[in-house]
């Protein structure tokens, strides 16, 4: 497996690019993947032809992908749109072939994407999981900052809400637990992880009076994994799961749809929240903000949750090895 933790572009009209040289900061023996023009003028660079190319210190090392036309902060240029997707292609090879221990994935605009390019996906989650072979994938957000450490995994993920009673079936519920449980032991180094499962309705159901998916699917299949030697609890209130003392009693907290797990971590670590991807065959790891196209170019991006995320993609790389 290689060394270096490769950057993506992300879209060249958001803050991704001029968060590349920023991230220098982390420490990270880190590469840039992405066209030199979108960067910004005067950063320190050096193009290289393999990832593991030295360069002098100091210098963002980057690995040439040309787009068709230059960034222009906040306006997304369907141009680019093919060559945006075509960097996390590349990026996914590279990281399935061994040659970078990690990707971290700037971020990118679902709406230009798939105006400019067809992209057929809700995100790079489910993308990338069909690049390794549409394999069963789910996504985790870690915060950095706070103790004990908040990390939550929606069952369901990009759909709307009333959609989410039918999503939330026994076997997607069951293959989030699970990959959870893997990933905490493969990317975390826990050996025994702890899960705890929130319920979907308020209070959980408060005993069917406010739901029954706890009684009916969620408890006994929180049993049945018991049985099997797996130590996961619930189904918990969401809404006392996540102050500090109860998140003293668990490694992560499984949730049923996107607010449920979002909202708590990101009113908790706003800004050191980082997205990670379970059940890939390498590790992807990206900030947990988006494209930011209102601030593009102006100076004012925050690299905080991009460090965080080569960080993290760095020390599951470690735990990997």
């Amino acid at each position: 497996m290689g060394g270096r933790i490769l950057l993506t572009s992300g879209d060249p009209a958001g803050i991704g690019p001029e968060l590349a040289p920023l991230a220098l900061a982390s420490g990270v023996d880190l590469l840039w993947l992405g066209d030199p023009r979108h960067l910004p003028k005067g950063a320190p660079v050096a193009e290289i032809t393999e990832p593991s190319d030295p360069v002098p210190p100091g210098h963002l090392p980057v690995l040439r992908h040309d787009f068709p036309a230059p960034a222009r902060p906040g306006q997304p240029d369907p141009a680019n749109a093919a060559a945006t997707v075509a960097v996390i292609e590349r990026a996914a090879r590279l990281a399935l072939a061994g040659q970078v221990a990690a990707i971290v994935t700037a971020p990118i605009s679902k709406e230009a994407l798939q105006t400019g390019a067809g992209f057929a996906f809700p995100g790079h989650t489910e993308f990338l999981a069909h690049l390794a072979g549409d394999v069963p994938v789910a996504m985790m957000l870690v915060s950095t900052t706070v103790t004990p450490p908040c990390r939550v995994v929606p069952a369901t993920i990009h759909i709307p809400l009333a959609d989410v009673p039918d999503a939330l079936t026994e076997a997607a519920l069951e293959q989030a637990i699970r990959l959870t449980h893997a990933g905490l032991i493969r990317d975390f180094g826990i050996r025994a992880p702890r899960i705890a499962v929130a319920g979907l309705n308020p209070h959980a159901g408060e005993g069917g009076r406010m739901g029954r998916q706890e009684q009916q699917m969620i408890a006994p299949l929180i049993a049945r994994l018991r049985a099997e030697g797996l130590h996961v609890t619930g189904p918990l209130p969401a809404d006392t799961m996540f102050h500090a003392p109860a998140r003293a009693h668990y490694d992560a907290a499984v949730c049923a749809y996107h607010d449920q797990a979002l909202i708590p971590i990101k009113t908790l670590d706003f800004a050191g929240g980082v997205n990670v991807t379970l059940g890939l065959p390498f590790i992807r790891t990206s900030p947990d903000h988006g494209t930011a196209f209102g601030i593009a170019g102006q100076g004012l991006a925050d690299p905080s949750s991009t460090i965080a995320a080569l960080k993290m993609a760095e020390a599951m790389a470690k735990a990997r090895a």
